[in-house]
């Protein structure tokens, strides 16, 4: 499969892909001992041979993991000023450098996915490609059947139109209700506004799934690596390219 030659050293951790551009437009990029001076140029990463500065460009390893992160907990890496604790505490064992693809409020559990694959990542994040994010959500009353109707038909938030991909009860806990809702855009604070919009307090948010990634059987705390199946589903449903080996 050939990929455009920037996109190849973005990948391989060089540089982004417009500070790629700049390489291969400076003269210090080779393909096979060649200097490419040409944006656009497509390559082989499994047969040609790519320098930067006379130095071997290999791609980077990558990894992909699914965390399940408790509530208080900041989304973030290293340490905050507050002195809230951060993911960072609990992928302190994992030697590479991962950036979550997304975020969860201070506040909310659940599935966040981590890798050092910032295209995968990108996409994961991006509205354009509409990765279904499934959540329970504890709202404060009693849904009715009405309640839940108006809420699959989406609404005018302050910031625009919301609408779920899907919307079910999933019971009901003494006076309030669990609900499931599937949202495929990221916008801050989504889940709560859209249920405050029809009167319904979140009490407690919980994300169960990021496209085909589901939280499982993972504790709050635990993290573990994507398998094989599930990073290839996940790059299938982001329009991701796959590797020789996964195609194969």
């Amino acid at each position: 499969m050939l990929i455009r030659l920037n996109r190849y050293l973005s990948l391989s951790g060089v540089a982004s892909r417009r500070k790629a551009d700049k390489l291969i437009l400076e003269g210090r990029v080779k393909v096979n001992g060649i200097t490419v001076k040409e944006l656009g140029w497509r390559i082989d990463p499994e047969k040609d041979y790519v320098e930067v500065d006379s130095k071997p460009v290999k791609p980077q390893r990558f990894r992909y993991i699914a965390l399940y992160k408790p509530p208080l907990y900041l989304t973030a890496l290293g340490t905050s000023k507050d002195g809230k604790r951060t993911i960072q505490e609990l992928i302190k064992d994992i030697p590479q450098r991962l950036y979550p693809a997304g975020r969860l409020d201070y506040n909310a559990e659940g599935l966040l996915i981590l890798t050092n694959d910032g295209e995968l990542a990108n996409r994961i994040m991006h509205p354009r490609y509409k990765l279904p994010k499934t959540y329970q959500v504890l709202v404060r009353g009693k849904v009715d059947s009405k309640s839940l109707e108006a809420m699959k038909k989406g609404a005018n938030l302050e910031d625009g139109f919301a609408k779920p991909v899907s919307a079910r009860i999933i019971r009901y806990e003494g006076e309030n209700t669990l609900l499931e809702l599937v949202f495929t855009e990221g916008r801050k604070h989504i889940v709560k506004r859209f249920t405050a919009h029809f009167g319904h307090k979140t009490l407690r948010l919980k994300r169960t799934a990021i496209g085909p990634i589901k939280l499982g059987k993972l504790k709050p705390g635990e993290w573990r690596d994507l398998s094989q199946e599930e990073l290839i589903a996940l790059k299938k449903a982001l329009k991701y390219p796959l590797s020789h080996g996964e195609r194969a």
